[in-house]
């Protein structure tokens, strides 16, 4: 609803090749109007709204009434969390573990309304999704008692995230005013994104040398993002580009275009930026944290969350050394392909008939 993060575009995605191909019918749920609403009916799934003044009452009240009609078969919630008196089969994707791992990281509204729900969750799905092995041995680390019923399906890439021609890069890079390119950073700003780590290695970099790339910064503001955002402003000067939320297609754009893409998180489900980035063929420097490694492989620079000065060194290398950057790109495109929506979808139709089978 609203403005979709990585996990919007996830369900919309998964959703739409799952209703292609014919398998199931499916209907979709929510509190108020979702993004992509058009996309959705154009695939075949019909779209229901039922009105709550929270979410929160939307899925623990509303929506078990609903499931009680008797023409449904089976409940997916892509979403961490279920209703918690259910009369069908339900299968929960968790996308990651933050609210109960990094609590911190999280307003008091999220704390709310996911934290006490998770445990309880897992253990009513029939079958726990996870986009990462990483994700995957978080649960089993804090709920053993569902090791058994976790699956990992990694995500798919959409296919507009592909190799830029030459002149649309210089094309884009003049428009946005970075014709040597630039750094970039994909996310919401949030405390688990790492950002101060990246603002003073890039500082740094450029202090010591002025005609080193701008960093761009493209995201909606998050929780605790005031201080964030005042420091990100006395960068400014330096050169550093703050661009808010972006269309979809503004960001496909701004990701073909970039020198690299660096994803320092504390925590990462599956880090969906670095995998597109990978996808158009730009480099990555990445975290050494939950499942960006699993994500990047050999095709991105992996460093420590903690070493702002490794984070400038790779940085550094990948901006510097033209054979570095030709090489991870290709990389990337090659490993990216291994995450496609097709297979996920196969995994999940197989995943939702084992659910609607079980005693």
């Amino acid at each position: 609803m609203g403005r979709p993060s990585g996990i919007g575009f996830f369900t919309l995605s998964l959703l739409i090749e799952l209703a292609r191909r014919g398998h199931d019918r499916y209907v979709g749920m929510a509190q108020a109007p979702v993004y992509g609403e058009g996309a959705l009916r154009g695939a075949g799934v019909d779209v229901e709204y039922h009105g709550a003044p929270l979410g929160l009452i939307w899925q623990q009240l509303v929506l078990p009434r609903r499931l009680r009609a008797d023409d449904l078969d089976l409940l997916w919630s892509p979403l961490l969390t279920l209703p918690l008196s259910l009369d069908v089969p339900a299968v929960v994707t968790v996308h990651d573990l933050t609210p109960i791992l990094f609590p911190e990281t999280h307003s008091l509204k999220v704390k709310v309304s996911f934290a006490p729900f998770i445990r309880p969750s897992v253990e009513l799905a029939r079958t726990v999704v996870t986009d990462s092995n990483a994700t995957a041995a978080d649960l089993r680390a804090q709920f053993p008692q569902v090791r058994d019923k976790v699956e990992v399906v990694y995500p798919g890439i959409d296919s507009a995230f592909r190799p830029a021609a030459e002149d649309e890069i210089r094309a884009f890079r003049e428009e946005l005013g970075c014709p040597r390119g630039y750094v970039l950073f994909v996310g919401t700003l949030e405390p688990r994104k790492n950002l101060p780590l990246l603002l003073e290695a890039w500082a740094g970099l450029k202090r010591s040398d002025p005609t080193f790339p701008p960093l761009v910064l493209a995201g909606s503001h998050g929780w605790k993002s005031r201080s964030l955002l005042k420091r990100i402003r006395s960068l400014e000067p330096l050169g550093l580009r703050y661009l808010d939320h972006l269309a979809r297609e503004e960001l496909i754009r701004l990701i073909q275009s970039a020198r690299l893409l660096t994803l320092p998180s504390l925590y990462e489900g599956f880090g969906l930026p670095a995998a597109e980035a990978m996808a158009c063929g730009v480099p990555t420097v990445v975290a050494n944290s939950s499942s960006l490694p699993e994500v990047v492989g050999d095709a991105g620079l992996v460093i420590e969350p903690d070493d702002g000065s490794a984070l400038a060194a790779a940085i550094a290398r990948v901006v510097r050394d033209p054979g570095l950057a030709a090489e991870l790109s290709a990389r990337g495109i090659a490993r990216a392909k291994r995450f496609d929506w097709r297979k996920a979808a196969e995994q999940m139709e197989a995943i939702f008939d084992r659910a609607r089978e079980e005693p």
